[in-house]
């Protein structure tokens, strides 16, 4: 949920975070919890029935309210979206789950890793005969979960436009994770993917031109030359040109073929294969940190990293006439005085919120 309020907010649209009043995982020193940017926040105990109304006022007047409760919460808090709606007929409710709002699993507690689990991505990242390895948690929450939340809402504020009405969005990171699987469903279905077989496909490590491989230094080299020319120019790199080699799509010679791109690669450093490649469109490159990404030459020109500190992602994506901005969470109100930037008069307020911060 954080992400997709942060990407709303990083795109121009006024946000409130309401925290429930306990402590949050993802903070450990609110001063640098850059994934928070952009908006003010406010803790507010949704037991209490006059901080439940305040709530309530707050939807009246607002056009997206977004939730990440377990299904029934909301309802029990005194917010059911029906009551919300019938006062804002125009609100759009977007609820992130991650099982959705019905099916036998809705009421269960779950992560990232299980909505992959069960929706069938997991399986398929690993390399054959090897343990699935959890992507972090940008495939099912961020991919699947806020992602598909953020294109909804926008999708209702278009429809809104014209019908005058709100609705509820119910994103299920499961509904997305699966959805995000299309091209390899079309594969399967087309018999170019095996998908009792991870790791021997043609995007899961199993083609030898398209993995990563270790350096002289122990860092790393990403190979995705898919596309014969590019794989021409990728062999020519490696020096292996002239050398009689498997055809690129003999699947029964993979083995082969990456035990000899595994040998050649490990003889020079990531540096080394860098300066060898540079300007080629082999395909090929090197495997930086999250740290060293920023000292990337193409991504300092974009811009892709804020200069401010701590480091952070610019916002995402580029317009041609207007400019998201990422604004730090010390420029914005917190607690009271931001429930009153939201028209909640100061007596209420007061009442109502304990600054987070």
């Amino acid at each position: 949920m954080p992400f997709a309020a942060g990407l709303l907010a990083d795109l121009g649209a006024d946000v409130l975070r309401i925290e429930s009043p306990g402590p949050d995982l993802g903070v450990a020193d609110e001063s640098r919890a850059v994934h928070l940017r952009g908006r003010g926040a406010v803790t507010v105990d949704l037991r209490d029935a006059d901080s439940v109304q305040v709530v309530r006022d707050l939807a009246a007047t607002a056009d997206v309210l977004l939730e990440g409760f377990r299904p029934g919460v909301l309802e029990r808090r005194g917010l059911a979206p029906d009551d919300l709606l019938a006062r804002n007929p125009r609100l759009i409710i977007g609820r992130m789950t991650g099982w959705g709002q019905d099916g036998p699993l809705a009421q269960s507690a779950g992560h990232d890793i299980d909505y992959l689990a069960v929706a069938g991505p997991l399986r398929h990242f690993a390399r054959a005969g090897e343990t699935p390895v959890p992507p972090l948690n940008l495939v099912a929450d961020f991919g699947g979960g806020a992602m598909f939340l953020v294109t909804g809402v926008l999708a209702a504020l278009v429809e809104r436009a014209t019908s005058g009405r709100g609705q509820v969005i119910d994103a299920a990171m499961v509904d997305g994770s699966a959805y995000l699987m299309m091209l390899v469903y079309s594969l399967a279905a087309q018999g170019m993917w095996n998908p009792d077989r991870p790791g021997s496909n043609l995007l899961d490590t199993g083609a030898p031109f398209y993995d990563v491989y270790r350096c002289a230094d122990g860092e790393y080299l990403a190979v995705g030359c898919l596309e014969p020319q590019f794989y021409a120019l990728f062999l020519e790199g490696l020096g292996l040109a002239d050398t009689e080699l498997p055809h690129q799509f003999d699947m029964e010679r993979w083995p082969e073929l990456r035990q000899i791109f595994t040998d050649t690669i490990a003889r020079r450093s990531r540096a080394e294969w860098e300066d060898v490649f540079a300007g080629s469109d082999a395909c090929v490159a090197a495997v930086r940190s999250m740290t060293e990404a920023a000292d990337h030459p193409h991504l300092r020109a974009r811009g892709t990293f804020l200069s401010a500190e701590p480091l952070q992602p610019a916002p995402a994506p580029r317009f041609s006439r207007t400019s998201p901005q990422a604004v730090p969470r010390s420029e914005f109100p917190m607690g009271a005085a931001a429930l009153q930037q939201w028209g909640i008069d100061e007596a209420r307020a007061e009442r109502t919120a304990v600054n987070p911060g």
